[in-house]
């Protein structure tokens, strides 16, 4: 007669009993006989309320949100209007709970003169604490790196 090993439903274990004795165990306290680990020898199986379990797991993994981090790239030169442009979008990204990554390379010429792009992202900085109303911390402030400047913002 096959046998199983069976855990009771705060844990601890009852030894290893018949599979009929182990169904009649768990009918006669109303909860159901879950088989938890079948490649052992010999299986073992836990008297639980299945529906509950199920439900609790469902809970567990709804409440996970991956937050993305979005990227804006800019260039050192960005018409004013253009810029409105990629706020706006930093704007949208962070209400959806993204992070954003704002990213300035420089080319050519450009990078002889790194401050034209840390006043563009002053601009930028000074826009989001207007417009985003607070709602936004910098978690990484502007850094110029080689021939780059990047920024990190999240939402509160």
């Amino acid at each position: 007669m096959p046998q199983v090993r069976l855990i009771d439903v705060d844990g601890a274990q009852l030894g290893i009993v018949p599979i009929q004795e182990a169904l009649t165990a768990s009918k006669g306290r109303g909860l159901d006989l879950v088989e938890v680990a079948p490649g052992a020898k010999p299986p073992v199986c836990k008297i639980m309320d299945y529906g509950k379990y199920k439900y609790q797991l469902s809970k567990k993994h709804s409440h996970k949100k991956t937050i993305e981090v979005k990227e804006v790239k800019i260039r050192p030169r960005i018409s004013e209007h253009d810029l409105d442009r990629k706020i706006g979008q930093m704007l949208k990204f962070l209400s959806e709970g993204n992070k954003t990554k704002i990213s300035m390379f420089f080319r050519g010429r450009e990078r002889a003169r790194p401050e034209q792009g840390m006043m563009v992202f002053d601009k930028i900085v000074e826009r989001l604490e207007t417009e985003d109303d607070g709602k936004s911390n910098i978690e990484l402030r502007p850094k110029l790196d080689g021939r780059s400047i990047t920024m990190v913002v999240a939402p509160k």
